[in-house]
């Protein structure tokens, strides 16, 4: 009797009835030998490697299940997606990145399956973050994939990266999500989240001051536009190109070419270079409402700063003289593009025709299709079209149908 009670002090001492964890309790089963009852772990050989293996073969929906229950019943209960899901649900599931992790996987299902019965986002997020331990790398993967999605929870889960530890924030997150926002217009939201960026601490610079500029540019608010432009001048800091091709391209949107063009003055005085793009969007502007000068203007400039003429930036000063009845220089334009060797379009040979039309020149049009023509350059729609309406404008009805006639017959042997 006394020998069976000291085998069970030490039973309990070294295989103690109630161990830590719940992980390790499921290795563990009764055994009874003689007149005792005691636990013993089924396998006592506690190897690393053992033990490590045998963690790995524990599913990941067992896991989810007993932490949730323990520990976060209360606010959202996490259970595993099931086959009573929508077609269109299970299309979006299946069309998850082969290569995201199974952690970002499992958040997926449940943003895709979400549901307002279910609770809400912050509690689902809260609960992934417990039980899956995300790092940086997976908070980004599940980001990048709402955002391709556009799906409408994308802002809601990105606010809440903003707060976790996990996330490890920085500034260019911040810049990201607004300009996710000033990308679907959300103008109000972008506001708030600057607002908070500033209340954790992160200093403006001049990457977000720009993005800002950009939203409202974009959505036509010119003086907030100008205001965070100014932001940008108070940081005391060299402004790069894309601060000022920001602010040129918000000129130009609110119909004010002239001002964009003094900020490209500015920047070549500074020796800032503008990308192509810039000096294409205001010799368009300039083009659209046919202020030839300062299209010739931009034009120059475009060449100053080694950027190659293409049919494009030619077509554009063609159509500037033609929007405003200088047919010689729309012309000489045209001309010159000829001669570098850039094979004119026919919108540029419906720009000459423009010009020609507001100086009330048909003899002299009809010169130069006759030239064109000699050159073997075809009359395209537009241009046709064009000089149909001229003719219909003067009541010329024959001749309409002779150059519709002779343009249907051009595209049949084409």
């Amino acid at each position: 009797m006394m020998g069976t009670c000291c085998y069970n002090l030490l039973s309990n001492l070294y295989y103690p009835p109630y161990l830590i964890t719940n992980s390790i309790t499921k290795f563990c089963r009764v055994q009874t030998r003689g007149n005792s009852l005691y636990q013993k772990p089924s396998n006592l050989d506690l190897h690393r490697h053992r033990f490590d293996s045998a963690l790995v073969g524990i599913g990941m929906e067992e896991i989810v299940k007993e932490e949730v229950k323990d520990e976060n019943h209360r606010r959202f209960r996490w259970t595993e997606i099931g086959h009573n899901i929508t077609h269109e649900q299970n299309e979006a599931i299946s069309k998850l990145p082969f290569k995201m992790t199974k952690r970002c996987k499992a958040l997926m299902r449940q943003i895709i399956c979400f549901s307002a019965e279910k609770g809400n986002v912050s509690d689902l997020l809260n609960a992934w973050v417990k039980i899956m331990k995300p790092i940086r790398a997976e908070w980004l993967s599940v980001l990048k994939e709402l955002e391709t999605m556009e799906h409408p929870l994308y802002l809601e889960v990105a606010e809440h990266a903003l707060l976790e530890e996990s996330f490890e924030v920085n500034i260019r997150d911040y810049t990201n999500i607004i300009h996710y926002c000033g990308k679907h217009n959300q103008l109000e939201e972008a506001e708030n989240i600057l607002t908070a960026m500033k209340q954790r601490g992160f200093i403006c610079d001049q990457v977000i001051l720009t993005t800002m500029v950009h939203i409202y540019s974009k959505a036509g608010h010119l003086d907030r536009a100008e205001e965070y432009f100014e932001e940008i001048r108070l940081l005391g800091e060299p402004l790069d190109k894309r601060s000022y091709g920001s602010m040129i391209t918000a000129y130009i949107r609110a119909g004010m070419p002239e001002r964009g063009e003094s900020l490209l003055e500015e920047m070549d005085a500074r020796e800032i270079y503008a990308g192509s793009e810039v000096y294409k969007a205001l010799l368009r502007a300039y083009s659209r409402i046919g202020n030839a000068e300062g299209a010739q203007r931009v034009f120059d400039a475009i060449q100053l700063a080694g950027i190659i003429p293409d049919d494009k930036i030619c077509g554009l000063v063609t159509k500037a003289y033609g929007m405003a009845g200088q047919s010689e220089k729309a012309r000489i334009a045209f001309e010159n593009m000829k001669r570098a060797g850039i094979e004119p379009t026919d919108r540029c040979i419906g720009s000459v025709l423009v010009a020609y039309e507001k100086e009330s020149k048909l003899n002299t049009a009809l010169e130069f299709l006759i030239d064109l023509e000699k050159e073997g350059i075809m009359v395209g729609e537009e241009a046709s079209a064009i000089l149909a309406g001229w003719f219909r404008k003067l009541g010329v009805v024959e001749e309409v149908e002779l150059v519709l006639r002779d343009f249907s017959t051009t595209r049949e042997v084409s």
